[in-house]
């Protein structure tokens, strides 16, 4: 009988690890795609062009990580404050976006290598400039919910001496309310922000640094690792040889 039983536990342990295998890999390869999930108004990262075609330096990388990995790189629009829900619900294969590796994301995803770093900082209007945190102080401030920008203002010292903290769906909706004059500042990376100025050059951008930003990573779910480790690998493959510089020299410049 006691020999029984230790059969039927290795039997148990047997179909345990085979049906429970990481396949993440292997269904990406089956399938011949995988799916980005992004939030497609956040500029230079993923957003759409005049013709309405999604653009970006996370567009690129994902493609050409893709492209090393022999499949195609699909994308996902997903409002920015339930995307990890649509990454556990299996709706999209990763969220590749900017994504700023925090403690409290650790907890809900498992991340690449970082491939980026960034700063949270202030943005006002031209001749409006507020270079210190201290001088947010009676302003209404303005950040996308979810954000690392958000946390930041939260954790800043001076939160609790904020008039209001506004919370937008979207960057560009801060900083359209920012040009409106309806808010003060905007706390965002310097990163995302700065590629708005680029076009337009009409903000000014803080040199005090709000909270020094998390790297970005690439999101999967925790039980993914064969995906995140052929991404992983392409990533390094791209950054040896080159390619990842001229891509971020196309969005970010040299």
């Amino acid at each position: 009988m006691k020999r029984l039983g230790i059969i039927l536990t290795l039997i148990f342990c047997l179909v345990t690890s085979v049906f429970g295998a990481d396949k993440s890999l292997k269904k990406v390869q089956e399938k011949g795609y995988f799916i980005v999930g992004l939030d497609d108004t956040f500029a230079p990262f993923g957003f759409r062009d005049e013709n309405g075609e999604l653009v970006g330096y996370d567009i690129d990388l994902a493609k050409e990580v893709a492209k090393r990995m022999g499949v195609e790189a699909r994308f996902k629009p997903c409002e920015w404050d339930g995307i990890l829900f649509e990454l556990k619900s299996k709706k999209v294969d990763m969220v590749w976006n900017g994504m700023s590796i925090t403690e409290s994301r650790k907890k809900q995803a498992a991340f690449s290598k970082p491939y980026e770093e960034g700063r949270q900082i202030i943005f006002t209007l031209k001749g409006k400039r507020i270079d210190k945190v201290e001088e947010l102080e009676g302003k209404i401030v303005g950040v996308q919910l979810g954000s690392t920008g958000d946390f930041a203002i939260q954790k800043s010292p001076i939160f609790s001496k904020i008039k209001e903290v506004k919370k937008y769906g979207t960057l560009i909706e801060s900083i359209m309310d920012l040009e409106a004059g309806r808010i003060d500042a905007v706390v965002a990376a310097q990163t995302a922000g700065g590629y708005y100025n680029s076009k337009k050059q009409n903000l000014e951008m803080s040199s005090e640094t709000v909270m020094q930003g998390d790297a970005s990573g690439v999101a999967f779910r925790k039980e993914d690792n064969k995906l995140r480790e052929a991404v992983d690998k392409a990533l390094d493959d791209i950054k040896a040889d080159g390619t990842f510089q001229n891509i971020y020299s196309k969005w970010f410049g040299k």
